[in-house]
């Protein structure tokens, strides 16, 4: 990947339909700022905010691990929901049943097109990866989740995750 916005970047699908393309979120790229810098009516809450990807980038977007308790979330996978009733999250927050720890904020998103993904994995662009869940809620300042996801694949991948990002430092 030689585009910057997703070098050594981890990037969990939310969705994929071969007809409509992709969209996932960039999970190690916090930006800093708090959600209610960025939404005006929003409660007081200690969620960081990450950089979601570069598309779309005046829109705000959230996975979250309380799918029961929001309408309208898509479940990723267990443990897992994007988006949905975004007044019920604010909600949720006021009467104090979401925490931190539950919801992670995107500023945009990454898409692809119809067969864009698929050419780029082709093409061996990007390295597949289990997803955990924790990911996304336990790394929110974690500037080494790429690194601990490819240890965390073992063999070759190992030797990259400890790579210097310039290999000029080799």
């Amino acid at each position: 990947m030689y585009d910057s916005t997703f070098k050594r970047a981890v990037v969990t699908i939310c969705d994929y339909k071969p007809n409509d393309g992709a969209i996932g979120f960039i999970l190690n790229k916090p930006i800093k700022m708090q959600i209610a810098e960025l939404v005006a009516d929003f409660p007081e809450f200690e969620a960081h905010v990450s950089y979601g990807g570069p598309v779309s980038t005046d829109t705000i977007h959230f996975v979250h691990n309380v799918g029961e308790l929001i309408d309208n979330s898509v479940k990723v996978m267990p443990g897992l929901y994007w988006g949905g009733d975004f007044n019920k999250l604010k909600f949720l927050i006021r009467s104090e049943m979401v925490s931190p720890e539950n919801v992670r904020f995107f500023v945009g998103y990454s898409g692809w097109e119809p067969d864009q993904l698929n050419g780029e994995l082709d093409a061996e662009s990007w390295i597949i990866s289990e997803m955990d869940p924790n990911y996304a809620f336990n790394n929110r300042k974690n500037k080494n989740l790429w690194r601990d996801v490819l240890t965390l694949k073992g063999d070759s991948y190992s030797v990259i995750a400890q790579m210097p990002e310039r290999n000029s430092n080799n």
